[in-house]
């Protein structure tokens, strides 16, 4: 007699009712999805990004800059600009109303700029970055700065954006109060990433690109990042698309990225080489060795409070490309931000919004006080009012708030002149900041 565990030998009737069954539900499943397709296909078509309300406030050759319109009875006193790479079109960053980094900042009570770089032209293919950071961006800087009323502003940077603002504020420290780096490629020594592998000058000359095209084309960097995961990016999203063609939400969703990824913009020929050169090869910006124009980017006045928010998937920027920078800049304050995404999850994914935009915006307002004086010592919210004491004293000072005024005077310097007399040494270790900054004062108590 077999054994209970012996397996029954197969009903040849029974076998083919059950595969005639599950042919059937198959079939019927499919003509189901091709039946919604011409639908789903016209959702696709018509799909609106980049919906949140702003207005151009600055143009200048291709570049606009936008200011999103409030969505809060009170705005931070400190506007956020943000630096968008010069890849691809800047709408990722509000793709849909509910995935929206720049209407997260927004409900959090922050003023929002956003550079748009646009498409360069063909004769905008010698722009170099001395262009880009020391143009471009110092101009908006200036623009945002004139607006708010402020000397010096928030700066956020994604991607090759995070990079040209770490350039910026290196070049211009005192009109960044502080400086977030989201998946900001910063660091190219052996990191592991698959570009940087690529990009190797044992392997890849930019010039030889740049020398044909002039500008470099979108389509081929795209299927150059496509290229990164190949059955991802040709094959699984498709067989997802079809799998989900009557889940209209998601249809949505797969069409806005797919537009986004589509809508790449050429980048800048001359920019393209100094920065696969100089950056990615030579690693000069990490390095501290990086000259824009004739003037070097030292990377040692970066000493305000810096944010570097970054992707534990990322394999375009992966995180060793960016934390390592925290250890050359001098900020002492410096804060990581680490999400289970990759590069793009960073401005689209439920969890990056979940988690990652609050906490980001929650940092910016940290570094704010809204009164125009540093934040009491203790930490409490509430503002000890400020000393009076006149031209002379040490509060008088640009860039000398209560806090730092607080330290001082602690330690026996209560005016511009006991501020002049010390060392900068003496005077840094007093108010707990960089020497760097101490020499700023200075030069501006003098």
């Amino acid at each position: 007699m077999a054994s209970d565990s012996t397996p029954t030998p197969a009903d040849p009737f029974t076998l083919a009712l059950d595969s005639q069954r599950a042919l059937l539900d198959a079939t019927t499943e499919s003509l189901s999805s091709l039946a919604v397709a011409d639908e789903r296909f016209a959702t696709m078509a018509d799909v609106e990004v980049g919906q949140t309300p702003h207005e151009v406030v600055h143009s200048e050759n291709k570049l606009e800059l936008l200011h999103y319109s409030s969505r809060t009875d009170e705005q931070a006193d400190v506007p956020i600009l943000i630096i968008y790479a010069l890849i691809n079109k800047p709408f990722i960053l509000d793709l849909q109303p509910d995935r929206s980094v720049v209407r997260r900042l927004l409900d959090a009570g922050h003023d929002v700029y956003l550079i748009d770089w646009n498409e360069p032209s063909r004769l905008d293919s010698v722009l170099t970055l001395e262009d880009y950071v020391t143009r471009y961006i110092a101009n908006c800087v200036d623009v945002v700065c004139e607006r708010s009323g402020e000397s010096a502003i928030n700066v956020l940077g994604y991607c090759m954006g995070g990079t040209m603002a770490a350039m910026y504020t290196a070049l211009e420290p005192d009109t960044v109060n502080a400086l977030g780096l989201m998946a900001a490629g910063l660091c190219f020594d052996d990191t592991g990433g698959t570009l940087e592998e690529w990009g190797h000058e044992d392997y890849y000359d930019p010039s030889a690109v740049t020398d044909v095209y002039g500008n470099v084309p979108a389509e081929m960097l795209d299927v150059g990042f496509a290229l990164m995961d190949p059955v991802a990016n040709f094959c699984s999203k498709y067989v997802r698309l079809y799998d989900n063609l009557d889940d209209q939400s998601f249809v949505e969703n797969f069409a806005r990225m797919e537009r986004w990824l589509s809508e790449g913009i050429d980048v800048a020929g001359e920019t393209y080489v100094q920065f696969l050169e100089e950056i990615y090869q030579e690693n000069k910006l990490y390095e501290n060795e990086l000259t824009i124009g004739n003037r070097d980017v030292d990377v040692g006045q970066i000493d305000m409070p810096v944010v570097q928010i970054v992707g534990e998937h990322d394999h375009l920027i992966p995180k060793a490309s960016s934390i390592p920078f925290n250890d050359v800049i001098e900020s002492d304050d410096v804060s990581v931000i680490e999400a289970p995404t990759g590069h793009i999850g960073l401005s689209v994914s439920s969890t990056s919004h979940a988690e990652v935009w609050p906490a980001v915006a929650d940092w910016f307002h940290e570094q704010i006080d809204d009164d125009g004086t540093d934040p009491p010592p203790d930490g409490s919210t509430e503002s000890a009012p400020a000393i009076d004491d006149g031209a002379d004293g040490i509060q008088s000072v640009e860039g000398i708030g209560l806090t730092y005024a607080s330290r001082l005077r602690e330690a026996g310097i209560e005016t511009v002149r006991d501020l002049l007399e010390l060392n900068p040494e003496t005077v840094a270790d007093a108010a707990e900041v960089s020497t760097t900054r101490v020499e700023r004062w200075i030069e501006a108590a003098q």
